[in-house]
């Protein structure tokens, strides 16, 4: 570990798999003490334990982020067993049921906005409350590519990923001067059990033509840039929506 974060507490929703996995193990290997948060209990606990073993501190949480009281109680719970909560990244997300906006249905709809917009805002909240009252803290949600750009495919889980920015830009501004960063990380296509599923063969043909680098993320580099905008070498980065997506945006 290298210690960059000891004594720093990190949560990390959606923290069991895939990207949000990669994170809460990059915050660990900082030296922060790490909060799990997710509905999967099984995989989140594995996490802990292997967090743990390898002489870090962690904790996993089970929240349903589209419920207000279950966030409230994950920040109250984190505070509680750490004295603390230093970063948080606002990570869970569900991918869109459809392929197009005339497939799309209202419960889709509702189920994604649910998730990907008004978790990140009940996250937010309660993670404000407690940051805004000790004057410091850094949060980093998680938009995408399709947060930045149009992407056809991607109507639905798009116009949430562009709300989150909205969000994120409008935090920032209104809370800095008050000791807490709000920015977030757009990532293009990464490497995840999520991925494999929703492409399937098609996959690696996807991953060719993605970006520049011709090639998928793995998590631990959406990880490190995270972990990077927590920290205080991004001490006077704010309200960015940071794409780490291989160069896709930059064509």
């Amino acid at each position: 570990m290298s210690g960059r974060l000891k004594g720093k507490v990190a949560l990390v929703t959606g923290g069991a798999s895939g990207i949000g996995r990669a994170t809460a193990l990059q915050f660990a290997e900082e030296g922060a003490a790490v909060v799990v948060a997710d509905l999967n209990a099984s995989a989140g606990e594995a996490l802990v334990s292997e967090i743990v073993h390898g002489g870090g501190r962690a904790l996993f949480i089970s929240v349903d982020v589209s419920d207000e009281a279950s966030v409230q109680a994950m920040v109250n719970t984190t505070v509680e067993s750490f004295g603390g909560l230093d970063y948080a990244f606002n990570n869970a997300g569900i991918p869109d049921g459809a392929s197009s906006l005339l497939t799309s249905t209202q419960s889709n709809w509702d189920r994604v906005m649910a998730v990907n917009l008004e978790g990140v805002w009940h996250c937010m909240r309660a993670e404000l409350d407690h940051m805004l009252s000790v004057s410091k803290g850094a949060i980093v949600n998680n938009s995408s590519r399709s947060g930045l750009v149009g992407i056809p495919s991607d109507g639905v889980y798009g116009a949430a990923k562009h709300a989150v920015i909205g969000l994120t830009k409008a935090a920032a501004v209104e809370f800095a001067s008050r000791g807490v960063r709000v920015n977030a990380v757009c990532p293009g296509l990464v490497e995840t059990a999520l991925t494999h599923t929703r492409f399937g063969e098609n996959l690696q043909n996807r991953a060719a033509i993605a970006n520049p680098l011709g090639r998928m993320a793995q998590p631990q580099e959406i990880a490190q840039a995270v972990v990077w905008l927590c920290s205080d070498a991004a001490s006077f980065v704010v309200g960015v929506a940071l794409p780490v997506d291989g160069g896709s945006t930059a064509r």
